[in-house]
């Protein structure tokens, strides 16, 4: 396999080593940003029990929302994939796009203007401070993969996403692709 570089757009995977840690156990993670003074993360896969009419009461549709990550978790992020709708968005790769201009999305989708096939919304993300990832990656406890999903990714289910990287990933990863999350379950 290709030992990939991190960048932004790139998937981080989960490596099995972080089983037990309560953020990021199984989580598929989209780099909206990695440079010299960090790097910045959407976990793409974690669902919460909210949706952003609970947390916006201005929206009235009730798109769901995700955890982000442990960083800033009192704030709303999103990734999207209508650039040419939302000003001041930023793009991150094969179209898609962070941010944004959120009074203009609370207009575009209360008139059903965008869909959520088109946006996700986050409370919180990833953030590590400048070499942690690399370290990290160091330390397997992430692989990285290329978004083969491109802009469609903010359509994915979340149940077997993280499996259906693993098995992507192909070779020893295959056998953690068929272990239960609790193994203790087993």
């Amino acid at each position: 396999m290709i030992h990939l570089q991190p960048e932004k757009g790139k998937l981080l995977i989960a490596e099995p080593a972080l089983a037990g840690d309560v953020s990021f156990s199984r989580s598929v993670v989209l780099l909206a940003e990695h440079g010299e003074d960090g790097s910045v993360g959407f976990i793409l896969n974690k669902p919460l029990d909210y949706s952003i009419s609970d947390l916006v009461t201005e929206i009235e549709v009730p798109f769901k929302v995700f955890n982000g990550g442990p960083v800033e978790q009192d704030n709303l992020y999103f990734i999207h994939k209508v650039p040419e709708l939302i000003a001041n968005s930023i793009e991150i790769s094969d179209g898609i796009y962070w941010g944004g201009d959120f009074e203009c999305i609370v207009g575009l989708i209360n008139t059903n203007a965008i869909s959520e096939e088109d946006i996700r919304f986050f409370l919180g993300y990833t953030g590590w401070s400048s070499l942690q990832l690399d370290q990290e990656l160091s330390s397997k406890s992430w692989a990285i993969l290329p978004n083969k999903y491109e802009s469609s990714i903010i359509q994915k289910a979340p149940g077997a996403f993280w499996k259906e990287n693993m098995l992507t990933l192909g070779g020893d990863y295959l056998l953690w692709s068929n272990t239960p999350e609790n193994p203790s379950l087993n």
